[in-house]
């Protein structure tokens, strides 16, 4: 028993030895970037790699253990990329050495990936311009050992610095299109793809919002590359943004579940996230030290997190009010799946300094949903409802020293009706003054006995009264 034991177990190691060597090179795909170009082997199964560089002439050199090629590796669209060619050949051994002929100076990074409703076992290579802010961070939970770093415009901001006192700057939102590159999102019926639709609404989005004076669009993602999660509030606080929208399209195992949704950080998000700020000095530092509102380097740790909790408890708030404005008017052109601003720990909603929401614009998993989100006219739509919601939000609120908020002093932009979503911590009293309005007038416009409010209550918040105004 102990011997046919034993050569059973031998035989499943080498059939185990045998599935890992016959690991292929399936094929190669690559995407540009503003700053890296990204390439994509798929593989038959997993493999093992080292990547290193050589110069005279500059080359990657990537070792992939117990592997052939099977698919065209010359093929690929080279133009505007550092790369020349990519050639492969057999090593003793069994292994496989790929070699990435290059006509400029790049700093690669390399990890593989798991396979996903799309594609299989992958290696990718990530190869950053020189001068590109290639900062490694921390892996996706699918890849090792590194993760690629932000595209990021040489024509953007470095920082986000306040405009000179003379000029009257434009309001900034960054818009930002999930997904993308290797990570397709959501796949629906006939194989529509998040990424694809997401991006397309992404850039309408900014053709509307740059068509209106005072306002500034700007693309996280210009095209089909991927981004890193929190790489993309990073780029967002490079270009100034005041404002950060995640674009979606949701799918469920159910077909029949439809609706538009809008997602803002849940509280136990915003509390993790302080937590993680504070745990990192330089980060802390960097953010609001360097870009924020608030100075946290010369504070100890008690005021520091008092000052950032208020902070995040500040743009929490403003989140779930833009959020509720946008779902507002979504509603107007396409059913929704909740009717309120839902909470979430999403990755992309943890910026402490900036309010952020996640649109999800429909189920892509619905076919009546997919076909629509495909249409131009709605996508049309949806922006334009977006886009409303984004400007009654900064007609109410806008920034100290921009074009709209100097339209609001001079009286020439009255303020629409405001709603705020009680959350814990709020009272009648905290409320009425961070709204600049009287108590009674409070109580007035939510037919209030007293000054008992609940948690999750949505209150009508009047509107000020304007200079000039009786």
């Amino acid at each position: 028993m102990r011997m046919r034991a034993w050569i059973t177990a031998l035989a499943v190691m080498l059939l185990s030895a045998q599935a890992w060597a016959v690991s292929n090179i399936e094929g190669v795909r690559l995407w540009r970037a503003p700053d890296n170009t990204r390439l994509v082997f798929d593989l038959s199964g997993p493999v093992q790699h080292n990547v290193f560089t050589l110069a005279a002439p500059d080359r990657i050199v990537i070792d992939v253990s117990a592997a052939g090629v099977k698919g065209a590796l010359d093929r690929l669209p080279l133009a505007n990329t550092p790369i020349t060619g990519v050639r492969a050949g057999q090593q003793d051994g069994n292994g496989l050495r790929l070699v990435i002929d290059l006509s400029a100076e790049v700093t690669p990074r390399s990890f593989t990936l798991e396979p996903n409703q799309e594609y299989g076992h992958r290696l990718v290579v990530d190869l950053f311009d020189k001068g590109s802010v290639a900062v490694a961070s921390r892996p996706p939970a699918t890849a090792t050992p590194s993760t690629p770093a932000p595209p990021v415009s040489p024509n953007r901001p470095a920082t986000r610095l306040p405009a000179p006192s003379r000029e009257q700057r434009d309001i900034v939102i960054a818009i930002d299109a999930g997904h993308g590159g290797e990570d397709p999102g959501a796949i629906g019926p006939a194989g529509v793809r998040e990424k694809d639709v997401v991006l397309s609404i992404s850039k309408k989005l900014q053709s509307a919002i740059n068509a209106e004076k005072g306002y500034r669009a700007e693309l996280v993602r210009t095209g089909d590359y991927f981004i890193p999660l929190r790489k993309r509030t990073e780029i967002a606080r490079r270009q100034g943004a005041d404002l950060f929208i995640s674009i979606h399209a949701d799918a469920a195992p159910r077909t029949s579940a439809y609706g538009a949704s809008v997602f803002a950080l849940s509280d136990g998000g915003a509390t993790s996230e302080t937590a993680r700020w504070l745990a990192d000095s330089e980060n802390r530092s960097d953010l609001i030290g360097g870009v924020g509102n608030v100075k946290l380097d010369d504070k100890d740790r008690m005021l520091a997190g008092v000052l950032l909790d208020l902070s995040m408890t500040a743009t929490l708030s403003s989140s779930l009010n833009v959020g509720q404005k946008v779902l507002s008017n979504m509603g107007s052109i396409t059913p929704l799946h909740k009717p309120r601003v839902e909470q979430a720990g999403f990755m992309v909603l943890k910026s402490p300094d900036i309010p952020s929401i996640l649109v999800e614009t429909g189920f892509i998993s619905n076919p009546s949903e997919a076909r629509k989100l495909q249409t131009a006219s709605h996508q049309q739509a949806l922006v334009r409802s977006i886009h409303s919601g984004i400007r009654q939000f900064f007609q109410e609120s806008p920034p100290p020293g921009t074009y709209i908020a100097s339209l609001r002093d001079a009286g020439r932009i009255a303020p629409g009706p405001r709603e705020h979503v009680v959350r814990s911590g709020d009272s009648l009293a905290l409320l009425a003054q961070r709204y600049q309005v009287s108590l009674p007038e409070l109580r007035r416009a939510n037919n209030l006995r007293n000054d008992v409010i609940k948690i999750g209550q949505t209150l009508s918040i009047p509107a000020p009264t304007l200079a000039g105004e009786p």
